[in-house]
């Protein structure tokens, strides 16, 4: 079982002749990685207790995979402000980027999206 909501997944793969138009994703996925890593070891520890769907850390992964890894992360510090024991909660979504350039792999990573 992945760590990733299925959202979050994509059937795409790094090709090798893409290998230099990954190099400015190398920071989205490093924040990425991070986050995987912290979804499968500290967040099963606290059990489902965010107020939003999807949860904070799963805002996250989306966020920063559709927005960068500087704009992720600050609308993901803003859910986190607004996820507190005051708040109605409900869904809430990350809003996709309009031109969204990427393809995502099976383990949620961001790669350059192939003409072919």
């Amino acid at each position: 079982m992945s760590a990733l909501p299925a959202s979050a997944r994509g059937t795409s793969h790094l090709h090798a002749q893409d290998a230099l138009r990954a190099v400015p994703l190398i920071p989205r996925n490093l924040a990425l990685g991070v986050l995987a890593a912290y979804r499968a070891v500290i967040s099963p520890l606290y059990g489902d207790v965010c107020a939003y769907y999807p949860s904070c850390s799963a805002y996250a992964v989306g966020a920063v995979q559709q927005h960068g890894a500087v704009k992720g992360a600050a609308l993901s510090a803003w859910r986190i402000l607004r996820c507190n024991p005051w708040t109605r909660g409900g869904v809430d979504d990350v809003r996709p980027h309009k031109n969204f350039p990427h393809a995502l792999t099976p383990r949620g990573f961001v790669v350059p999206a192939r003409k072919d």
